[in-house]
């Protein structure tokens, strides 16, 4: 048996059941599932990194599931998570104009 190891969807096992695999699973407290979060996202952006540009979309929608879990494991709705982030890009903007800070006095 192959020994994973990591944080997984909540669909996994059922996925696994489904295809005659055999698994252990368990459910994390809240302090290891926030400790595999942080993981799981460094995970995503490295497979992202590699990752062909027809697959970099997928990563992205990983990592964004990610980061809603995390929004979420911080007591926060996504919904108020999503107004907290525009309002910080109607303050300062996004990254649309491409632009490079070279240098600047502090």
């Amino acid at each position: 048996m192959k020994f994973y190891n990591k944080l997984v969807r909540d669909r996994i096992p059922e996925i696994m059941e489904e295809c005659g695999k055999k698994y252990e699973i368990r459910t994390l407290d809240q302090e290891d599932y926030i400790k595999m979060l942080h993981q799981k996202l460094h995970e995503e952006l490295r497979e992202f990194d590699v990752a062909s540009e027809e697959d970099q979309l997928l990563e992205l929608a990983d990592m964004v599931e990610v980061i809603y879990a995390l929004v979420e494991s911080k007591g926060c709705r996504i919904g108020d998570f999503e107004s907290l982030r525009i309002a910080k890009k109607e303050k300062r903007g996004g990254f649309k104009e491409k632009l490079f800070l070279i240098s600047g006095e502090e």
